[in-house]
């Protein structure tokens, strides 16, 4: 490891850190967060705690829920919790209000979306009363597993063939029978940034339906649902929106969909008079629809309070500092760590990267344990990538350039 290594301009990788630092747009922002001495960047797994979430619990627990109680669905807002939070996470996926409904998990969301989109195309066994022959669903082959489990799940209950393809494979892959494709914005293990707007485009000119899955993006990046015409796309809140563990994901119905979007989910939290109590279900209008049963009131508060770290944020400054923060750890891996002893699978373009970098090397288990015990927080995907993800509102350069520096002493 060249632990003084100097630019052609004589500056060392350390001093362009703190230069760097110096003049960070988002550099304020970090002190809403609770952090330690470690270097932390895991934050495409689990995001920081903001500082405002523990009294926001505390005033929920004590007063809401202990003093208020039932009487908080009204006087507190939880009722409308759902819609209330998904309008403070539209602009920062690019959503205008009242297309994002938060509740459930992303799983769930992403059963319902699947779902929903086949139906919205008039395919699967009920293609053929409708008049059509869309029978097909689409999935990225490169998904994390539980997309591709509960893409095989819609399937089988509406009749269709699941077809996995690559992303980049999915325009030639679309023909008649396509009802919906489901794809992810960013790749989970290599940080890739799939091209959403032409992937869209091209499966809205098919006639299909575009489930997009946010997990890895929102938060990180400029999502664009309404610029580029999304149909639906679900997200979770514990990565870069810092919502917590388990925190609610949320669905986003375009709102030219939604009179039309049908929920294999069903509840009364979807129904148009949910306290009726009537035995036919006649969903409500617009994103509601996309609710099901009680709202998890806690963790969703929870959420909310950590949603306001994005007060006077701007996802285009987020977006600049993530690329930035990508490229100097490029920079300062291949010069702190051996050559040859790691590979980058993650696009060195920054128009096809996430807010994350995956490095190739034997033993990526053992190599990320030593890490973490010298307080470089990372993650490990089997076989043998170490996962380092990047989150805007709290990392600092100089953070960048101690991780690669402890990695480089490990070789």
């Amino acid at each position: 490891m060249s632990e003084t290594y100097t630019d052609s301009g004589g500056t060392s990788l350390a001093e362009k850190a703190a230069a760097l630092d110096a003049v960070d747009e988002l550099g304020k922002v970090r002190a809403q967060f609770v952090l330690d001495d470690t270097v932390y960047l895991d934050g495409n797994s689990l995001g920081a705690l903001p500082r405002s979430v523990p009294g926001r619990i505390e005033d929920v627990v004590r007063r809401q829920w202990g003093s208020l109680r039932i009487r908080s669905w009204d006087e507190s807002g939880w009722w409308t919790a759902p819609e209330r939070i998904g309008d403070r996470i539209a602009p920062l996926v690019g959503a205008a209000p009242g297309q994002i409904v938060v509740g459930d998990s992303t799983s769930v969301n992403v059963f319902k979306a699947v779902v929903g989109a086949v139906r919205l195309a008039g395919g699967g066994a009920d293609g053929g009363a409708l008049g059509g022959t869309r029978d097909e669903i689409l999935v990225d082959a490169t998904t994390f597993p539980t997309d591709g489990y509960i893409a095989a799940s819609a399937a089988r209950l509406t009749g269709c063939t699941l077809r996995p393809v690559a992303p980049e494979e999915v325009p030639d892959a679309l023909g008649g029978r396509t009802a919906a494709v489901l794809l992810n914005h960013v790749d989970y293990r290599t940080g890739r940034l799939h091209d959403l707007p032409a992937l869209t485009a091209a499966i809205r000119e098919a006639g299909a339906v575009s489930v997009w899955d946010l997990c890895h993006s929102a938060g990180a990046l400029p999502v664009g649902l309404d610029e580029h015409g999304v149909d639906l796309a679900v997200g979770c809140t514990y990565k870069y929106l810092n919502g917590g563990p388990g925190s609610p994901a949320y669905l986003y119905v375009r709102r030219d969909h939604q009179a039309r979007f049908d929920s294999p989910l069903p509840g009364w939290n979807s129904h148009a008079d949910p306290f009726g109590m009537t035995p036919d279900h006649v969903p409500a209008d617009g994103a509601l629809r996309g609710r099901v049963g009680t709202p998890d009131i806690l963790s969703m508060l929870a959420l909310e309070a950590a949603l306001e770290v994005w007060d006077d944020v701007s996802i285009e400054a987020v977006r600049r500092k993530s690329l930035a923060l990508t490229d100097f750890f490029l920079e300062c891996v291949a010069e702190y760590v051996p050559a040859g002893a790691l590979e980058s699978v993650t696009p060195g373009a920054q128009g096809e990267r996430g807010s994350q970098v995956a490095l190739r090397c034997g033993d990526a288990g053992g190599v990320m344990r030593r890490l973490i015990e010298r307080g470089v927080i990372g993650d490990f995907r089997e076989p043998d990538i170490l996962r380092f993800g990047f989150t805007p509102l709290y990392v600092g350069f100089g953070d960048v350039e101690r991780a690669a520096g402890v990695l480089g002493g490990l070789f």
